[in-house]
């Protein structure tokens, strides 16, 4: 059973990608972000952290016009409400990975080396978890039936970010000689970056229930 309803207005779809291609290009934008961070290569992470900014600013103007058209056209009066919800929450993990950026600009957490590698594995399942959400609402609109194909996929990479979370933290805990200041402040950016992994799982939730509304 295909989401055809937006097949009335063609614009609007192509809009609809569009804002989530933001929303998956500020993944791996926030990737990049830290895999430079952790490197020392300041050049390249103030690069990234100018990039999310753009991006997060071109999604909010889209989410925005996309709500006003979704109003001013009354398209899908039914499910309205619903992908305005779905669109916003969307919207506030672009927001997440764009503050996760700055904070580490604002804060420039020493990560000892012994840990850089599982930061990135983190971040990796992180960015992975809020593809498979895109990937899901994607699918909301196009063909509802293909979106249990990936909405698992959250919930799989959103356990793999907390396992690593835990190792992370309890590394972090057993350095003795670190100051515990600098312990809590590293504890704190690894969960920081975790609850985004939380939050995608969050969206699926949500997602889940508006699939159900769609096939009462």
């Amino acid at each position: 059973m295909a989401f055809t309803i937006l097949k009335k207005g063609f614009d609007i779809s192509k809009q609809i990608d569009e804002f989530m291609d933001k929303v998956s290009e500020s993944g791996l934008i926030f990737q990049r972000g830290i895999h430079s961070y952790l490197q020392g290569k300041m050049v390249s992470f103030q690069k990234r952290l100018k990039d999310i900014y753009e991006i997060e600013h071109q999604g909010d103007a889209l989410r925005r016009n996309l709500e006003k058209q979704l109003y001013l056209q009354t398209l899908i009066p039914e499910s309205r409400g619903d992908v305005l919800e779905l669109l916003e929450s969307l919207d506030a993990l672009l927001d997440r990975f764009k503050g996760a950026l700055w904070r580490f600009d604002i804060e420039r957490p020493n990560f000892f080396p012994e840990i850089h590698d599982d930061f990135e594995e983190l971040t990796l399942c992180v960015v992975n978890s809020v593809e498979a959400i895109v990937l899901s609402a994607r699918a909301f609109f196009k063909n509802i039936d293909a979106v249990n194909d990936h909405m698992h996929k959250v919930i799989h990479w959103e356990s793999q970010s907390d396992i690593i979370s835990t190792d992370l933290q309890r590394n972090i805990f057993s350095r003795k000689e670190m100051r515990l200041s600098h312990r809590m402040q590293l504890r704190d950016f690894v969960r920081h970056v975790d609850k985004i992994a939380d939050r995608a799982e969050d969206v699926a939730d949500k997602l889940g229930i508006f699939v159900i509304k769609r096939s009462l």
